[in-house]
């Protein structure tokens, strides 16, 4: 039996999310929080690689965790070049092309960062598991509508491979061996993938391009409109992103991304919520819907997962638009830790390939 813990650990823009694992126990989970002036102070967000890493010792310190019980270190995967499938060694070079943003700039970079560091000063080694730069997507996927544009795939692979995992073993098939449809609806972008035979063969960009808009997201836009918008002078290039990526969907229409906040305002009748959160499942039915045509037809099960599924009213708007494709299973709650965790225990017990980045 495996007796020495698993960190894992998991950054967001404000915050740095930590669990500890013994097997598939967590015995540790904690969220630090960074102030807002603390991070300003920073130019870039790699260079809070040393902020955020001393605030993971001293939380485990503090909290009686010896860093020598510590045998293997987990992190979120970050915008790195894509990959296929499977479980990866931090090395120099993925921390490279982390730090220059391969794929692009992102909080979640830090993720590969942070746990390749905190690695080196246990004289251990970290790793990530399906990264959200898992690529997978079929040749006709990945046509655009010029050639000098090609489709990138990046979504919340490590959420759509878990769930998919657990509804397979739900049902006593094989994840291979089954066709699904994912809808992942995340604090920040949304994903939708067709999962052929175990394999993400088309999925929405869930960064900064297409899909629904989300919680703050914007989502896919006018073309037209945007390219003008570009050209206005209106904002700069950084400020577009940050609308497109950060500063859309819900924040944008309602002033707030608290989902809480807004199913409350639901519930009390406000009617520009009850109208963006009905546009919103239209979207998000919309795109599921399409990849029925994808899988041709042959889908076993759509599967529905994140918190906003907790609101009844908005995964009856979802339901009632999708009755009949294919069954429904839904998973509003999904752990990172525990997935990560779990991949951290096949690595320690020697039961799944680590594949070079």
């Amino acid at each position: 039996m495996i007796k020495k813990n698993i960190l894992v650990i998991y950054p967001e823009e404000d915050v740095t999310k930590i669990a500890v694992y013994r097997n598939t126990e967590p015995i540790f989970l904690k969220t630090i929080r960074h102030s807002e002036d603390t991070l300003n102070s920073f130019n870039h967000f790699t260079e809070q690689i040393e902020l955020r890493l001393n605030s993971i010792i001293n939380e485990l310190e503090n909290n009686g965790l010896l860093l020598e019980d510590i045998e293997i270190v987990m992190g979120r995967s970050g915008l790195m070049k894509p990959v296929t499938q499977g479980v990866y060694e931090i090395t120099p070079k993925m921390v490279d092309d982390l730090k220059e943003g391969a794929m692009g700039m992102h909080a979640t970079n830090l993720g590969g960062l942070i746990s390749y560091h905190m690695a080196k000063k246990l004289d251990k080694k970290a790793y990530v598991a399906n990264p959200i730069v898992v690529d997978e997507l079929s040749d006709v996927a990945r046509i655009t509508g010029h050639p000098r544009f090609k489709r990138k795939s990046i979504f919340h692979a490590l959420n759509h491979k878990f769930v998919a995992s657990q509804y397979a073993k739900s049902v006593h098939r094989q994840y291979e061996d089954l066709n699904l449809i994912v809808c992942h609806i995340g604090k920040g972008g949304i994903s939708i993938g067709a999962h052929e035979k175990g394999k993400v063969v088309d999925v929405n960009q869930a960064h900064d391009g297409g899909g629904p808009f989300s919680i703050t997201r914007s989502g896919t836009l006018p073309m037209g409109q945007l390219i003008e918008l570009c050209f206005s002078g209106e904002m700069t290039k950084d400020e577009v992103m940050e609308m497109i990526t950060s500063k859309g969907g819900y924040s944008a229409y309602l002033g707030t991304s608290n989902i809480s906040k807004i199913n409350e305002r639901i519930a009390n009748g406000d009617q520009e919520a009850m109208d963006i959160s009905y546009a919103l499942s239209y979207q998000v039915s919309k795109e599921i819907a399409s990849h029925y045509a994808t899988l041709k037809g042959e889908v076993d099960c759509i599967i529905l997962t994140g918190i906003i599924f907790d609101s009844d009213q908005f995964l009856k708007n979802v339901k009632s638009r999708l009755a009949g494709l294919a069954p429904i299973a839904l998973y509003p709650t999904v752990n990172d830790f525990a997935s990560l965790a779990s991949f951290g225990l096949m690595v320690l017990k020697n039961e799944i390939e680590v594949k070079q980045y």
